[in-house]
This record gives C-alpha cells, sequence and structure tokens, in this order.
C-alpha cells in the first residue's frame, strides 16, 4: 500500500503531483472508495453538512479530484453486513480517500469494521488521509488531539508508520496550532514526529518517506 498523507487534502499542484506518483496513472484511469467516517467524531465538525461536502468534494480536495467513480465507504455500518458485501470493493479500489474528523474515533471504527486488518493485504492501493484519515495510520496521536475517548483510554493508533503528525500547523482558524504547541506536543509523542500545514504531505511508497511542500512544516523528533 502506498500513502498519501496529508493535512488538508490535495490542496496545491505538488501535492497534486504527488498523488500521481503513487498511483501511477490519470486519476481518471482510478475508482476511489471514500470514508467519511473521522467525522462523525469530531465536536467541531461532527456528521451533517460536514460529511456530505466531503462526499461530494465540496470542500476537501479529496473526492472532487476527477475520479472515474467514487463510492462510500461506511466504516459503522460494515459490522451489521457481511463480509462478502464490501470487501471485495475495498479490494477492487484503486484508492481510499480518507476524511478528517477525530482520529481515534476512525481508529476505534477501522478496528470495529475490520479494514485495519485488510490493510496489510491492499498491496496495490493507495490510502490518501486528510487530517485525522494521515493520523489515523501513526502510532499515537498525542493527547493534545484527543477529543472522543476510546474504550481503550489511550490515544493509539494503527502503527502503519513509525512516526505522528502534528496537522494543520498555523492554520488561521486554529491560532493554538502554532510551532511552539507542536514542539510541546512532539516532546510527549516518544518518537519520529512532524508537524505539517495544509499546504504540506508525506508521502510513503516504497519503504521511503518523503515530505512534498508548498508551506511550512518541521521534521521534531528523529
Amino acid at each position: 500500500m502506498r500513502l498519501l498523507l496529508t493535512s488538508a487534502g490535495v490542496t496545491n499542484t505538488s501535492i497534486h503531483d504527488a498523488l500521481l506518483g503513487v498511483l501511477g496513472r490519470p486519476v481518471a484511469d482510478c475508482d476511489a472508495l471514500c470514508i467519511p467516517t473521522a467525522l462523525y467524531g469530531h465536536p467541531a465538525v461532527g456528521p451533517g453538512a460536514n460529511a456530505w461536502n466531503f462526499i461530494t468534494g465540496r470542500t476537501d480536495h479529496m473526492t472532487g479530484l476527477g475520479w472515474r467513480s467514487v463510492g462510500v465507504l461506511e466504516l459503522t455500518a460494515l459490522p451489521s453486513i457481511y463480509a462478502d458485501r464490501w470487501v471485495p470493493k475495498v479490494r477492487e479500489a484503486d484508492v481510499l480517500l480518507v476524511s478528517g474528523g477525530d482520529a481515534l474515533y476512525l481508529n476505534h471504527w477501522m478496528r470495529e469494521s475490520g479494514l485495519a486488518g485488510l490493510l496489510p493485504s491492499l498491496n496495490e492501493t493507495v490510502y490518501v488521509g486528510m487530517s485525522a484519515g494521515s493520523m489515523v495510520l501513526t502510532p499515537r496521536i498525542g493527547q493534545y488531539f484527543v477529543e472522543w475517548a476510546p474504550p481503550s483510554g489511550d490515544d493509539a493508533t494503527l502503527g502503519v508508520v513509525d512516526f505522528s503528525i502534528f496537522p494543520h500547523l498555523d492554520h488561521p482558524m486554529l491560532p493554538y496550532n502554532t510551532m511552539a504547541a507542536a514542539e510541546t506536543w512532539a516532546a510527549g509523542i516518544g518518537g519520529p514526529a512532524y508537524a505539517l500545514d495544509d499546504d504540506t504531505a508525506i508521502v510513503v511508497a516504497d519503504g521511503t518517506v518523503e515530505v512534498v511542500s508548498e508551506g511550512n512544516w518541521k521534521r521534531l523528533r528523529d
């Protein structure tokens, strides 16, 4: 599985070029599944208009890029249906588009639905995360980002990659997401970590990690 981990989606030419690089072909030749689940768990975004905007591609620089097709994979529904109804659709998709929202809520439903267990077998799939959709693949998110309390009571996530992510650095609507706050957050993470603004993404492919940016970012811990 090749990863494009963004703070805010495909927001500029450099990130779009990186997307084409991991896809290996035009967007218009690819079938996507979008996963809006993380939106429901975060108090600042929640269900409703934000989920609709993500699914329809109105605001989030993800589903509206011109894919050949876009389907919706709602993780909270999957435990109530047979796996043979949804697993083939995931395997057939070229790309998974995973929204922002609450990373721990997303982590919970990735595990409960069975998608987390399926991810390691998706060798040809491209995973594009935005904010929480990126953070869920890290080892942990840090208490700074905890909103929804998981049954486990901790801040651990899937650990697909070995670094953590502080998204939305210096965002004008998030005045507390400063570099100083990111440095404090990283000090408590206990592992490699990056701070990314909304014009930055991380590509993980073929055993390498590359930062792609037209903005501001910093590797906070090695």
